[in-house]
């Protein structure tokens, strides 16, 4: 099935998952696969390591996912990989069954100022894919509402969006937004160029203070709107969140457990009323990123209403 197709008739459901570093992990994840399947995703995604670092254990979840009834999505970046050792990559996936990938440039790794490989945009990774391997994979490409931390403004954003779609990409998977004018702008303006591919909403759950900010901030550079920021005032870990406890694991703030309790409850309402804000706006589809944590993730879901809605 071509999720991009499937995205022009409804809006889908999706999750996404990482392969995990320990063997306890990777034992427990067949699990938490089998909780989020009662949702019945229209896909599962899973994180790929810089050149491949975990192409093993990405190889294993995205096997967990077809075997589980869905499909696989596997995340592929031009970080540290080579021309050869992407062809001999994807050639892996094919014959695993798996052709549904996400391209991404990837992290620029620590010291370093270039990929470390033979592309250095996931422009070049689409149009190579899309000449190796003509239509074998259904390519999911990233838009960053808010433009990509490395890109010079968001109108130079957009201009590569359209040329991912022009090298022959399906679909757009968002980073996270938490600013809905910004989205709605970014939405109208993508369209306003050309870009046709349907989008698919890329939505973290606010559970955890410390999490939340460094993925705002040192990964994707988005802005926490105003109630977010309350949220986490309210809320706030004394000294703060990034050195809450001593070095024997007690915490410094004397109502530390109530404010965690309280950040979680307020942060699943905060998401609910996120998903609510993007299925008005009429999206194509709602990609939860699961953390590996399928309570959590089941909560919202069944709070919102979002699977009987769609």
């Amino acid at each position: 099935m071509k999720l991009s197709e499937a995205m022009r008739e409804k809006m889908l459901l999706s999750f996404e998952l990482f392969p995990p570093k320990t063997e306890k992990g990777m034992a427990n994840l067949p699990g938490t696969i089998e909780h989020l399947m009662k949702y019945r995703p229209e896909y599962i995604s899973c994180t790929y390591g810089a050149g491949g670092g975990n192409v093993g254990a990405n190889r294993e979840v995205c096997q967990m996912i077809r075997n589980a009834g869905t499909i696989p999505v596997t995340h592929f970046t031009v970080i540290k990989n080579t021309k050869e050792g992407i062809r001999q990559q994807l050639e892996q996936y094919l014959a695993d069954g798996v052709d549904h990938m996400l391209a991404l440039r990837g992290d620029i790794p620590l010291g370093e100022t270039t990929t470390c490989g033979d592309f250095n945009y996931a422009t070049d990774l689409v149009k190579f894919v899309r000449d190796e391997f003509g239509n074998k994979f259904e390519i999911a490409v990233a838009g960053s509402p808010e433009g990509h931390i490395a890109c010079r403004s968001l109108d130079a954003d957009i201009a590569v969006l359209r040329q991912k779609q022009d090298n022959g990409a399906d679909y757009i998977m968002t980073q996270l937004c938490w600013d809905m004018e910004q989205f709605k702008y970014w939405l109208d303006a993508i369209r306003e160029a050309g870009v046709t591919m349907p989008v698919d909403v890329g939505v973290m759950p606010i559970l955890d203070q410390a999490a939340t900010i460094n993925m705002a901030l040192s990964r994707n550079g988005c802005v926490m709107d105003s109630e977010l920021c309350r949220l986490i005032s309210r809320n706030w870990l004394f000294p703060n969140p990034f050195n809450a406890k001593d070095a024997d694991g007690k915490p410094f703030d004397m109502f530390y457990e109530d404010k965690v309790k309280r950040f979680k409850e307020e942060g699943i309402e905060y998401t609910i009323r996120q998903i609510d804000e993007y299925r008005a706006l009429g999206v194509d589809g709602i990609h939860l990123y699961a953390l590996n944590k399928w309570k959590d993730v089941s909560e919202i879901i069944d709070r919102s209403g979002l699977r009987t809605l769609i």
